[in-house]
């Protein structure tokens, strides 16, 4: 069985009477996508954050590449290699792809933002850039603004600058979001083949995306999970049938 990468035990989290996570417990395994998905008010943007560390559990554990990181901010979690991203885009969007990329390069070796032109012609910032970008599925783009892409391109430059970081996790709160079906169809592949780099705990509403990428899913429903499987598993529980996938037992 594949390293455990993230585990999450027994997590919860009140707001006054609101239950928001109820003892909450999952793991997230080296080279897997693990969905997480449920209706909306569920909880899954409160237990993001949790994980992320923009929020502190009142109690439970989370435990990230062996070290238990609950007490930890979310800078601190970042700085570990757990990588956030789509629900608060740092892409700049007066920069081209390249300079974005660069920037992303730059504070993942520790490097001092210094002036674009002597970063641009630096090679120990512009290959692993041109990398990414590659990765990412936008080679051909790197001399466009941000605020010029297309939605789906500006997608994928979050994605080259979460992998410049070098993560061992990644966060993806819905990537898919704002997408038409040929962005998500797009998308998807990438999303796919960028689990080779980092585990993906993926927060999506898309559940063809899901089931075409999700080698786990769990599902939350009012602050718990109520089943944890494989795609198959999943379509075929009834409870979830019944509760979120809107299909009769």
């Amino acid at each position: 069985m594949s390293e455990v990468i993230l585990e999450i035990h027994n997590l919860h989290k009140a707001f006054g009477a609101l239950q928001a996570t109820q003892d909450v417990s999952l793991t997230l395994r080296q080279g897997e996508i693990h969905a997480l998905i449920g209706p909306n008010g569920a909880g899954k943007s409160t237990l993001i954050k949790q994980i992320a560390g923009e929020i502190r559990p009142d109690s439970g554990s989370i435990v990230f590449a062996g070290q238990r990181v609950e007490t930890w901010d979310a800078a601190a979690r970042a700085r570990a290699g757990l990588a956030r991203s789509f629900q608060i885009s740092s892409v700049m969007p007066d920069y081209t792809v390249l300079q974005n990329v660069v920037l992303a390069v730059q504070g993942a070796q520790g490097r001092s933002f210094g002036f674009f032109r002597p970063a641009l012609s630096d090679r120990h910032l512009t290959d692993p850039a041109q990398a990414h970008i590659a990765h990412a599925g936008l080679e051909g783009r790197e001399g466009v603004t941000a605020a010029a892409l297309s939605h789906g391109e500006r997608r994928k430059l979050e994605i080259a600058m979460a992998l410049a970081l070098q993560p061992r996790a990644f966060l993806l709160d819905e990537p898919m979001a704002g997408m038409g079906p040929e962005g998500a169809r797009q998308l998807t592949p990438i999303l796919s083949e960028l689990r080779t780099s980092a585990p993906i705990l993926l927060v999506e509403h898309d559940m063809d995306a899901v089931f075409a990428l999700a080698d786990r899913i769990s599902v939350l429903v009012y602050g718990r999970i109520i089943a944890t499987g494989s795609v198959a598993e999943i379509r075929a529980n009834p409870e979830v049938r019944a509760s979120y996938l809107g299909e009769e037992a």
